[in-house]
């Protein structure tokens, strides 16, 4: 049996030596201490690089062979209301779409920028009928002028006196400025020297035009005794009489929302001022605008539950899908608008997800005084693609390799150098 023993002992790799051929010393204390804690601060960084994911990125060219890419939108324009707002796309391949309507809403806005009316989806304009008569212009003036010609000395004593008038904003654009008015030909209601809004957008029939005056002149008898009524039920004691010369709010705020779907090739969408019955103002015309949200590909709102999950593993700076959102560009100057450059790039990610980010570039760009002035996103699909990778965890037996290497090579190297200083302290002794 002893025989058995000292057979498997003669094996041993870690053989012992007795306590009282060793001898215990302050500097070998001091390099336990440090060797002890280099283990510990080696093994922590070692746990965690096993534990962290790095992201890789590699550039190559794009295989994404999508016919089409749809872009996203949000944007309000501050000072264009949204009967002249007008979607339109154009493309390398000769695609050219005006006042697109599909999947393209409007709301009209309020003066402190809340939707206020829903104006529908971007539907064609109805065009508006006119009324031709054949008399001569001597001939309708046998009965008089019913419509005086004004300019801005005279707008304000004869709007206060006069039933009907008439101002050539040709001629007198500085008062059609200071009226605001946006398009020719306006009809505007005034009344008590004020002019009530919206403005009349019907038909330019004499039954039309009579069954508007009508209208307004209906609404103010039925205000007119307001305060007699107000007095005898309780309920409007404290209601201020209605003004009728105020009308309806009408900031003319257009946020426009939607999706497009475009070729995949260069090209541009704007959103410019346009209407079928006037032409506008182009000192008037303002496209300052408030971009929301603006994307590319399916929106983030519609992914899948893989698609989300993909992502919520990537970090922000590879995902920039939209830069442009909560972004203000104001135009300050006539006859200027904000154009945008865009370059798209394509990212792959995991378990075959898409998405595009992009780069973007703005100026302010002047238009001629005849010309109305659009805002303009033109964009440009880069053929180099990001693939956006998780660099995978080590494999187990090389965490477990790395910290067998960690704890023996800090032990190794630590006892040697305490060796060394051993032997040059115990030297000096001596």
């Amino acid at each position: 049996m002893n025989s058995g023993r000292s057979g498997m002992a003669s094996v041993d790799l870690f053989r012992r030596i007795p306590t009282d051929l060793t001898e215990a010393t302050s500097l070998g204390a001091v390099m336990s201490l440090i060797t002890l804690l280099l283990m510990a601060i080696l093994t922590v960084s070692e746990l965690t690089a096993f534990l962290t994911t790095d992201i890789t990125t590699d550039v190559s060219l794009d295989v994404n062979d999508a016919a089409t890419l749809r872009i996203n939108f949000n944007v309000t324009f501050l000072s264009l209301h949204c009967d002249y707002v007008s979607v339109d796309v154009w493309d390398s391949l000769g695609d050219k779409r005006q006042n697109i309507t599909k999947n393209v809403e409007k709301w009209q806005m309020d003066d402190e920028g809340k939707k206020r009316i829903f104006a529908g989806r971007n539907k064609d304009a109805r065009a508006v009928k006119y009324e031709e008569h054949d008399a001569t212009l001597e001939e309708m003036h046998e009965n008089g002028v019913h419509a005086v010609v004004i300019d801005k000395a005279s707008f304000d004593s004869f709007v206060t006196s006069t039933d009907y008038a008439f101002v050539d904003c040709v001629e007198n654009a500085a008062l059609c400025a200071a009226q605001k008015i946006q398009a020719f030909p306006t009809v505007r209601w005034y009344q008590d020297g004020q002019g009530v809004l919206p403005d009349y957008k019907s038909d330019r029939t004499v039954s039309a035009l009579n069954s508007f005056a009508s209208r307004k002149l209906e609404a103010n008898e039925r205000y007119k005794d307001w305060e007699e009524k107000a007095k005898k039920n309780d309920k409007n004691k404290k209601r201020p009489p209605p003004d009728p010369t105020k009308g309806r709010p009408e900031h003319p705020g257009c946020m426009v929302s939607g999706h497009i779907n475009v070729n995949r090739v260069p090209g541009n969408f704007h959103v410019e001022a346009v209407s079928k019955n006037h032409n506008l103002n182009a000192a008037m015309t303002n496209l300052s605008h408030v971009v929301h949200h603006l994307s590319f590909g399916e929106p983030t709102l519609r992914n899948t539950r893989k698609t989300k999950k993909v992502l919520a593993k990537i970090p922000d700076a590879h995902k920039n899908f939209s830069p442009m959102d909560s972004s203000s560009w104001v135009t300050k100057k006539f006859h200027a608008a904000h154009h945008h450059y865009l370059k798209i790039v394509s990212t792959h990610f995991e378990s075959d997800v898409t998405k595009y980010q992009y780069l973007e570039q703005s100026q302010e760009v002047k238009y001629e005084e005849e010309d109305v002035p659009e805002a303009r996103w033109s964009y440009d699909i880069s053929p180099m693609a990001v693939t956006v990778k998780r660099k995978g965890r080590k494999s187990w037996y090389e965490f477990i390799t790395s910290l067998f290497a960690i704890v023996g090579g800090t032990f190794t190297t630590l006892g040697l150098i305490d060796g060394v200083l051993y032997k040059a302290f115990k030297s000096k002794k001596l």
